[in-house]
C-alpha cells in the first residue's frame, strides 16, 4: 500500500495510506489459498468469510465481495483501516509460514472503498418484531450492536453523550489515519436500517435511568473514556493532558484550527509523551503536525512497544524520537511544565504479558531530564464509570468494568455490555466482536 510522502504528510491530517488499486487488489486476492478449514476467519472477531470475499475480489466481483463483508460487518471500511490484521486474521493466514500473508486488511478497505464510490446497497432487514432496543454509545460496540438489532427487526435508538457520533473512532484516532468521512459515511449507512440517534444524551440526565431500562432490551457500549496516570510529582502543572483530553480536543473539537474552532490546546515546542501503544502513537503524531518536536518515552525496549508496525514505521518516519528503556519519574516545572525527568530501565524476566519486566536503575547517573512544555500520558484507559455508577443493580469488576457473561449478558437479565467497558481497553475489532456476541443474545431472548 502506497503512502503520501512525510514531507507533506506531516503539515496535514489527510489520509497517510493511499489504498490499493483495482490491479494489485485482483493480484492479491489470486495470492489465497481457499484453504479447506480457513484459520483467517477464526483469527477475525467478527467472523467474516474471508476467503468468499476475497474469491469474489479475484474474480472481480465486488459488489459480491462487499456483501459477503457486509453480511457480518457493517464497518468494512473502518476495520480495514484501523484493525490490526497482522495479529488476527493474516496472523493466521497459512501463507505467513513462509511468506508474506494475504493482505487482507488492504482488501477489506480496497472492497469497502469501492462499494463507497459506486453505490452502497441496503442489506436485507427482517420484518419488525415489535420490540424496542435502546443501545447507550455511539463507538464501534454501540455502532455494531445497532446495526445487527436492527437487521433483525428491532426498533433501536441509540443514545450518545456527545454532540457527535462514533466514539473512539470519531474522538480518538486521528484523521490521518481513520478520515471522519469515512466514519460518518459507515454510520450514515448503519442509520438507514432505521436506527434512530439521539445525540447529545446522558443516560440518567437527559433520559432517566428508569426510562431506559424500560426498553425490551439494553446494550450498553460507552467504552473506556476514564483516562489513568503515572501518579508522579508534577502532574498538575499546566501544560500534562491526558493522550484522551489531548486527542478529544484536536480530533473532535478542532483544537488544531483555534482560534477558528474556540476549543483551545496547548501548542508546544517541544512535547513529551509517555506510552508505547497506538494512543501514544497517535498524540505523538498528532503533536508532530501541530509543529512540535515529540519524544514518545516507554519503559521497555523498542521492539517490544504494542502500537502496531506500520504506526510506529509511520512515526519513526516522521520525525518522532524514541526514549526506550526509560520510565518518567517526575514532572518539572511551575507553574507550566518545563521539562519531565526520567529514569533508564533494566529488562528482566517475563512479566504475565510475555514482555520483559522493566526495573528501574539505581543511581544518580540513570536519571535524565528531557526539556519540554507539553506531557502527554497515554498509558491506558479504564472503562466510563459516569453510566454504570447510575445503576446499582449491576456488578461491577476491580477495574471498573461491567461483569458480563460469555453472551455479554449483565447482573440485570435483559441489559447487555460489550466493548471497553466490558474487557477494558482493547480494539476496535475486538469491541465490535463482543456486541456481535451479545446482539445474538438479545436475539434469542426477544424471541
Amino acid at each position: 500500500m502506497s503512502k503520501r510522502d512525510v514531507k507533506e504528510r506531516i503539515q496535514d491530517f489527510l489520509e497517510v495510506d493511499e489504498g490499493i488499486s483495482e490491479n494489485n487488489a485482483v493480484l492479491e486476492a489470486t495470492r489465497c489459498m481457499e484453504c479447506v478449514r480457513p484459520n483467517c476467519v477464526k483469527g477475525c472477531p467478527v467472523n467474516i468469510d474471508i476467503p468468499g470475499f476475497i474469491s469474489a475480489v479475484a474474480e472481480k466481483n465486488f459488489r459480491k465481495a462487499a456483501d459477503i463483508i457486509k453480511s457480518d460487518n457493517m464497518l468494512p471500511a473502518i476495520c480495514g483501516r484501523v484493525c490490526p490484521q497482522e495479529n488476527q486474521c493474516e496472523g493466521k493466514c497459512v501463507l505467513g509460514v513462509k511468506e508474506k500473508p494475504v493482505r487482507i486488511g488492504a482488501l477489506e478497505r480496497f472492497v469497502a472503498d469501492w462499494e463507497r464510490k459506486n453505490g452502497i446497497q441496503k442489506p436485507d432487514i427482517a420484518k419488525p418484531t415489535g420490540k424496542r432496543v435502546a443501545v447507550v454509545g455511539s463507538g464501534p460496540a454501540g455502532i455494531t450492536a445497532a446495526a445487527e438489532l436492527a437487521r433483525s427487526g428491532h426498533s433501536v435508538t441509540i443514545f450518545e453523550s456527545l454532540h457527535a457520533p462514533g466514539g473512539v473512532l470519531t474522538y480518538g484516532i486521528p484523521s490521518f489515519r481513520l478520515p471522519k468521512e469515512i466514519v460518518k459515511a459507515e454510520i450514515d449507512e448503519v442509520l438507514s436500517l432505521g436506527v434512530e440517534l439521539k445525540l447529545n444524551h446522558i443516560v440518567g440526565r437527559s433520559i432517566p435511568v428508569d426510562d431506559l431500562l424500560s426498553y425490551d432490551a439494553v446494550f450498553l457500549g460507552t467504552g473506556a473514556g476514564l483516562p489513568s496516570f503515572m501518579g508522579i510529582e508534577g502532574e498538575n502543572l499546566n501544560g500534562v493532558y491526558s493522550a484522551n483530553e489531548f486527542l478529544t480536543r484536536v480530533n473532535l473539537m478542532h483544537a488544531d484550527s483555534f482560534p477558528d474552532y474556540d476549543t483551545p490546546v496547548l501548542r508546544g515546542g517541544k512535547v513529551a509523551v509517555v506510552g508505547g501503544g497506538n494512543v501514544a502513537m497517535d498524540s505523538a503524531r498528532v503533536a508532530r503536525r501541530m509543529g512540535a518536536e515529540v519524544f514518545l518515552i516507554y519503559r521497555r525496549r523498542e521492539e517490544d512497544l504494542p502500537a502496531r508496525e506500520a504506526e510506529i514505521a509511520n512515526a519513526v518516519e516522521e520525525g518522532i524520537n524514541f526514549y526506550c528503556c526509560a520510565n518518567p519519574t517526575r514532572i518539572i516545572g511551575g507553574p507550566a511544565v518545563t521539562g519531565i525527568e526520567c529514569v533508564k530501565m533494566n529488562m528482566k524476566s517475563p512479566d504475565e504479558s510475555g514482555r520483559p519486566q522493566p526495573v528501574p536503575i539505581e543511581g544518580e547517573e540513570a536519571k535524565f531530564i528531557i526539556e519540554a512544555d507539553v506531557v502527554i500520558e497515554a498509558i491506558g484507559q479504564s472503562p466510563n464509570p459516569l453510566l454504570i455508577s447510575l445503576i446499582d443493580a449491576l456488578k461491577k469488576g476491580e477495574r471498573g468494568n461491567v461483569i458480563v457473561d460469555e453472551n455479554g449478558m449483565t447482573s440485570i437479565p435483559h441489559v447487555f455490555a460489550g466493548g471497553d467497558i466490558a474487557t477494558g481497553a482493547a480494539t476496535v475489532i475486538e469491541a465490535m466482536g463482543t456486541a456481535k456476541k451479545a446482539t445474538a443474545a438479545i436475539n434469542e431472548i426477544l424471541k
